[in-house]
Parts: structure tokens; sequence; C-alpha cells
């Protein structure tokens, strides 16, 4: 049916059996109910109520019409009880993004989300590229570096990770510590592939560090926190990944500007649903530890 609208209208003058009963279930002026049956019977080519001055009686085409109607308006509640049970059950899929790099703080978390919450299945997303919460790619988004602007967002700040520079124990025994940038001329260190870091600190080591310093580069955090700990270079770490590592020696300490602010981002749509208030809820404990 082109118009499920003026069905519905229909059902409803059919059901109460006047025009004013039905306008007022739907909201809507007494006119636009005539309006509706008129349009309906035009296109169908036949009456489907007689009027009399008591209200509307459907005829025989209008009660097989109805019936019809009728079927499709009770499995569309049907459905929508569903749909409602859904958003207040925390099961089913679960998807979350985050840039690279958050994976030893993030598992561990969705670990315990699944052990509360059995009926979960969980999707961890990262990509150069931002996903998109308002085409339904993921349910929630850990976002680094500026506050995210995006209207239909709730945006809430989760922690500020600080960040160090470090050095494996090994790479001090042949090289020793600098005393300072100016001495970084006569060290190697690790950072990121030019242009695909945004973090603060990175920007400071390429502005501290002559290019020929910068000795090891990857696009990948994995690989920068494996090159340090193989002794490579001098690189940085979150400060609660590397506090506790005896392989681990620091280099300088953290700077306020080396912090990387990470946001929650959810959908305005999803962020009252209990699946979405259950895995922030989990996130914002655990990030209360982060932030050593």
């Amino acid at each position: 049916m082109e118009n499920w609208d003026e069905v519905r209208t229909a059902f409803h003058v059919a059901r109460l059996g006047t025009v004013s009963g039905a306008a007022e279930v739907l909201g809507v002026h007494h006119a636009t109910v005539i309006r509706h049956i008129d349009a309906l019977e035009r296109r169908l080519g036949t009456r489907l109520f007689q009027r009399h001055a008591r209200g509307y009686t459907a005829t025989e085409a209008g009660r097989d019409l109805l019936a019809v109607a009728q079927a499709t308006e009770e499995r569309f509640a049907q459905l929508s009880n569903r749909i409602r049970g859904q958003g207040q059950a925390v099961a089913g899929e679960l998807v979350v993004t985050a840039i690279a790099g958050l994976g030893g703080l993030l598992a561990p978390v969705l670990a315990a989300f699944q052990r509360d919450y059995p009926e979960a299945t969980v999707r961890v997303l990262t990509d150069a590229r931002v996903f998109r919460l308002d085409y339904g790619e993921a349910h929630v988004a850990v976002r680094a570096g500026a506050a995210p602007e995006e209207p239909d967002n709730v945006v809430q700040p989760l922690v500020r990770l600080r960040n160090a520079l470090y050095a494996a124990r090994s790479y001090v025994e042949r090289h020793g510590v600098p005393a300072g940038p100016g001495d970084f001329a006569r060290h190697r260190f690790i950072a990121a592939e030019d242009g695909q870091s945004r973090a603060p600190y990175y920007r400071w080591l390429r502005e501290n560090a002559p290019d020929a310093a910068l000795a090891f580069r990857a696009s990948e955090p994995a690989v920068l926190s494996c090159a340090l700990r193989a002794g490579a270079g001098i690189g940085f770490l979150p400060v609660f990944e590397a506090e506790g590592d005896a392989d681990l020696v620091p280099v300088m300490p953290p700077r306020p500007d080396w912090d990387a602010p990470l946001w929650l981002v959810t959908h305005v749509d999803l962020h009252r649903t209990a699946k979405v208030q259950a895995i922030l809820a989990h996130l914002k404990r655990a990030a209360a530890g982060w932030a050593v």
C-alpha cells in the first residue's frame, strides 16, 4: 500500500465508528481523517464505509481491507515491543571502535563486561578512518585528542593518559641516557610514521630531535612498543603501561602537554539503552585506574 497513514486512519475509523474518535486517537484534525478516507477510497476505486448520522460503518470491501490493517497494526506493535525490549536488554552485538594501541586497556574491560553479561557478543574495530556512529557502524567510540564535535553524539571525558619517554635497559647500557633535548642528536629515537600521528608527544619529539635521530619509525603502536622494548631506541609509552617494568628505564618524566585525552562517544539515539549504559559504566570504572 502506497500510504500506510491512510490505511491506519481507516482502521481506527472502523474500530471506533466515528471520525472524531479516530482523530483523537491519532492526534490529528478531523478534516485530516476525512481526507485520508476519501483519498484511500479514490485509490482503491470503491467505498470502504457507509456514512450515516451516527458515524461510519465499514462495507464488505472495507472489512476485507481493515482485517489486513488490523493484523499489520498488531504485528507492528509486537515488533515495537520487541525492539524496546532489546533496548533494555544487555544482549546481542556490542561494537566498540577505538584508536589503535588501546587494546591492552580495552580487552580486560570488555572481558569483564562479557562475564557480567554473557549474552553479549563484542566486536572491537580499529582503523585509520573514524567509524560513523550516526550510520550505526559502532555503539561506542573511544577517541583521542580534541573533544569530538558531531552534533548528534554524546561526548564524555574518559581519562587523560600520561605519557613519558622510556628506553629499554639494553639501550641504556649501550648508549646511556640523554641529559636533555640538547643531547638528543647523539641518541636514537622511536617515532610514529611522519604525518600519521597527531599525538602531542610525537609533535614535541619532531620539534626537539633532529630527523636523523628518528631512527625507527612505524605506523602501528604495537610495533613502536615492541621496538622500544627490543632496545631500538628511546620512545614514548603510557605511564600505566611502563610502570613496574624492570626492563624499562625512565628517560624523561610525564609532561602535561604530552597527555592524551580520551573521550567516550555515543550516538544520542543509543546513549540511554541498557547495553550502551552498561559498557560505559565498565569503561569509566576501569579508567579510574588508568590515570596513574
